[in-house]
């Protein structure tokens, strides 16, 4: 089926506009667009290089047809809605979109056949005729209209359609018409077996190469005699509709130039002109002796549908980078054609090839999206020269606006060992977690981006949310620090801290004391924790059976010597009363302790 037109009065060839770039991405029928070709894309680079000859070209046809059926999928996508939308404007936005996808699938597919494909003479004519049937279609639609009608061969469209029919060589549609005209029309039955006998024995290439090319020549020879017979005997001379059918045959210039409005398209009538005069054309005698209806300034389209006929390969492509609203469809067509080994890497001056300068063009445009940016690190990963340099820039600029984001771009740059871009990321989400007082969420992304300056800061955080709230929140994070606690002092001294109160919790005394009294010597505690430290000691101090030995009570009294000597030289006791009042209680305690521990560990030496 066509789309192209479809729906409109009349036939109205594929136009081409020139859109701000770009503004594509955010035309939600063609991210189906988008994202199906990433698919194609990614096979394409990951494909068997080694396949050789036959089998390699096979492969790269079909990749070319799944690229044309993913635009041929959008276009009617964007053909139904333009269809069911109320808005002038949006309805006018989407019919230009199915012109230009129309016009894409159209270059496409001729690119397809001359460059990918490159189809040799015989079968080149089949598949330009294919082409032309495929996007020159309004022929079907007045066919059914003329068929369906009360009387077909007198409706108004009737000689129109067989000629189109003609013209397209899809010759048993034409017959079929005409034995309408002629089970209407007694006088013309003659003719018309004659005429159609001469169409249905019209020698045509055949792609299975079972004839050779002379043979097929001569063969079209003998026909195009038998044709020139029939004209010149006078046989069609009563109907001028038949007679300018057997000149069309006949390949005659003017009769083909009379049926100009029919074909609408320039290149319809090189592929007709092609068929009736010249049917095993090779490759390089296309080259255009060409009527352009005398246009002085062709369209875009033209312009680069006439580039491809001329193998102008670099041509097309420059020509559809100016006349395409996007670079999808130059990255995709380029990068398929390097891989058929068509473009000797065309070096642009800034030193990357046509293909990586199309792509990384490309890529960039998706990263501007808020969800096709992830279709965009595989395209950057598969240009070889920038592609890294490329995926770092534009990663560092997407915006982290959730933790999910934040873990995909993450997981991205791990797995390119982009160290520089780990910390960052980590950094940011940390800044951010903390500014939203959420202390775990904060303390995971820096042990997460080794920075020990920043863990530092929020074990400190941590630990003063302890000294106001008698608790500590994210429990699960900080019971599970592992080794990732050795990142700082101070993180170590939170994870141990943290534990101090797990076994003191779990009853576990004499570990617990043992801990504390590390923590307490080993001088990783910040200095204004000391006095909590101490006082953690006190219930110790105060169980039923002692806990501290003597020489653990020596070295608790030693802490808390240290801590009063060394504040009252620098400044008073702040909440004096309260503060002197803790260190009293303290050294009681202490000295209790020792008591007991004395007479404890005596009795044992003793018995």
């Amino acid at each position: 089926g066509c789309l192209a037109g479809s729906g409109e009065s009349g036939p109205r060839p594929p136009r081409l506009s020139v859109l701000r770039r770009d503004q594509d991405i955010y035309i939600p029928t063609l991210r189906k667009l988008f994202n199906e070709s990433h698919g194609i894309f990614v096979g394409l680079q990951r494909s068997e290089e080694e396949l050789a000859g036959k089998a390699r070209k096979a492969q790269l046809v079909q990749v070319s047809k799944n690229y044309r059926s993913v635009i041929r999928a959008c276009m009617e996508d964007m053909h139904h809605t333009a269809i069911s939308t109320r808005d002038a404007a949006l309805q006018s936005q989407y019919s230009t979109q199915v012109s230009i996808l129309s016009a894409m699938e159209l270059i496409w597919n001729l690119c397809e056949i001359l460059f990918v494909e490159a189809a040799t003479a015989g079968s080149l004519l089949l598949r330009l005729l294919d082409w032309v049937r495929l996007h020159v279609c309004d022929v079907d639609n007045m066919a059914r209209e003329v068929l369906s009608s009360e009387n077909p061969s007198k409706h108004e469209l009737f000689w129109n359609v067989v000629d189109i029919f003609v013209l397209q060589g899809r010759m048993d549609e034409a017959g079929h018409l005409l034995s309408k005209e002629a089970s209407a029309n007694p006088a013309s039955v003659n003719m018309y077996r004659i005429l159609d006998d001469l169409m249905k024995k019209m020698p045509l290439p055949t792609l299975g190469n079972t004839q050779t090319l002379t043979e097929m020549e001569l063969k079209w020879q003998h026909w195009h005699e038998e044709c020139q017979r029939y004209l010149q005997d006078g046989t069609f001379a009563s109907n001028s509709h038949m007679e300018s059918i057997c000149k069309i045959l006949l390949g005659d210039e003017d009769a083909i130039l009379e049926k100009k409005e029919l074909m609408t398209t320039w290149y319809h009538f090189l592929v007709t002109r092609l068929l009736y005069s010249h049917p095993t054309v090779k490759p390089t005698e296309l080259r255009m002796d060409l009527f352009l209806g005398g246009e002085s300034s062709p369209e875009p389209l033209d312009t680069i549908l006439m580039a491809a006929f001329e193998f102008e390969m670099h041509q097309v492509i420059k020509e559809c980078s100016i006349a395409l609203s996007n670079w999808w469809f130059v990255a995709h067509l380029t990068d398929l054609l390097d891989h058929c080994k068509l473009l000797q890497s065309h070096n642009l001056y800034f030193g990357s090839n046509m293909r990586e300068f199309l792509l990384l063009e490309y890529a960039s445009g998706l990263f501007s999206h808020h969800s096709l940016w992830q279709l965009g690190v595989d395209y950057f990963d598969h240009c070889p020269e920038y592609g890294r340099a490329y995926l770092e820039l534009h990663l560092e600029r997407i915006p982290l606006n959730t933790e999910q984001k934040a873990l995909k771009v993450l997981r991205i740059c791990e797995q390119r060992q982009m160290n520089e871009q780990v910390r960052s990321i980590c950094k940011i989400m940390a800044m951010k977690a903390l500014r939203n007082n959420r202390l775990g969420s904060a303390l995971s992304w820096s042990i997460r981006a080794k920075d020990a300056a920043f863990a530092t800061l929020i074990s400190d955080r941590f630990l003063k949310d302890y000294c106001e709230r008698g608790c500590f929140s994210d429990l699960d994070l900080i019971d599970n620090l592992g080794p990732s606690m050795l990142l700082s002092d101070r993180l170590t001294f939170l994870g141990k801290y943290r534990e101090f109160h797990r076994l003191y919790g779990e009853k576990r005394f004499a570990e617990a004391a043992k801990l504390l009294l590390m923590l307490m010597t080993a001088h990783i505690a910040p200095s204004s924790f000391w006095m909590t430290l101490l006082t953690d000691a006190l219930p110790l101090l105060e169980q039923k059976e002692v806990i501290f030995s003597a020489e653990q009570t020596y070295e608790v009294m030693r802490c808390l010597e240290d801590l009063t000597a060394g504040k009252s030289g620098k400044q008073k006791f702040q909440d004096d009363d309260e503060e002197t009042m803790k260190v009293e209680m303290l050294r009681l305690a202490l000295a209790r302790n020792l008591a007991r521990a004395i007479v404890k560990e005596g009795t044992l030496e003793g018995s």
